[in-house]
């Protein structure tokens, strides 16, 4: 399958059916897709575009969370998306299902192109896996992370690439409510929750986690919902984030016990106490000078963070 150098998703194959020509499949569907934010979506024009296929302007789009587009492009009705979206349209996919199960078994993101309530073809999108982010999963595992995956893609897909990345837990097919579930079920279940998405339809989702981490190079929505924003879109990140935050914590802790320490010994020598066996007051001089080392000790010791990340 063809691969962007920049990690980004890629066609990899389109196919046509009822007398509709590839190039015309691809070029209605990137038609439709200027209008979505989604990056399968954003795949599919950048390659239409690249081809040197005129797109022509939508009418009436409407996005539908998790399954697809539908609008209408030179005067026809057209839709773009999963399986559900076909039944939604009372269009027969079967036509294409095998050939569409065997493109989701190598890890691709599979869309029907449909124009006028009949199947025209399909287009499929190749998502590579970085390396980063076997190496993000990988941390993550070792720290005693629970990794789970859930997307919009189908089940073969899904599982494909959660073999791929080891992980054990996927749910594939969810839509953006089915997300939220899932968030809300860990929660309930006393888990703290950490939710990475990129797109509109992982917003609820990261919004209802405890952390909602967002994808510098995804959507707006997604960005604005979480918590964290991931600039470069880094999985690695996760794992540094947790770290420093981790690091944090303990710091904050350790300052908490140098103030107590020093303020039980200092508070006691400072109203007198060993005045009935000296006969000494504490010079003021000598507890500004302490109380100015305290600080510094507490600002030299948060500044250790600097090599947490």
């Amino acid at each position: 399958m063809a691969k962007r150098p920049d990690g980004l998703p890629s066609t990899a194959r389109k196919i046509a059916v009822g007398g509709f020509d590839e190039d015309v499949v691809l070029r209605i569907a990137a038609s439709l897709d200027q209008g979505s934010e989604h990056p399968l979506a954003q795949a599919i024009v950048a390659a239409t575009r690249a081809r040197g296929l005129a797109l022509a302007k939508p009418e009436h789009f409407e996005s539908a969370s998790g399954i697809g587009v539908t609008g209408t492009v030179e005067g026809r009705r057209v839709a773009v998306g999963n399986t559900a979206m076909m039944a939604r349209e009372g269009i027969d996919a079967k036509a294409l299902a095998a050939e569409a199960e065997r493109l989701r078994a190598r890890g691709a993101s599979v869309v029907y192109v449909a124009q006028d309530r009949s199947l025209a073809g399909l287009v499929a999108v190749s998502d590579p896996i970085k390396e980063s982010s076997r190496e993000a999963l990988a941390k993550l595992r070792t720290a005693g992370i629970r990794v789970v995956m859930a997307t919009g893609d189908g089940v073969t897909t899904a599982r494909t690439v959660a073999r791929e990345l080891g992980i054990d837990e996927v749910h594939g097919e969810v839509k953006p409510q089915d997300k939220l579930a899932l968030v809300e079920q860990l929660k309930q279940k006393g888990h703290v929750v950490a939710m990475a998405g990129d797109g509109i339809n992982d917003a609820p989702a990261l919004a209802r986690a405890d952390v909602g981490i967002a994808m510098g190079t995804g959507t707006d929505v997604a960005i604005n919902s979480a918590h964290v924003t991931l600039v470069k879109g880094d999985l690695r990140g996760i794992a540094r984030a947790r770290k420093l935050s981790v690091a944090t914590v303990r710091n904050m802790r350790e300052n908490l016990a140098f103030a107590f320490v020093y303020n039980a010994i200092g508070i006691p020598i400072a109203a007198g106490a060993l005045y009935p066996f000296t006969g000494k007051l504490l010079s003021p001089m000598i507890a500004a000078l302490a109380m100015s080392l305290s600080s510094v000790s507490v600002i030299a010791n948060a500044l250790r963070l600097r090599r947490a990340s």
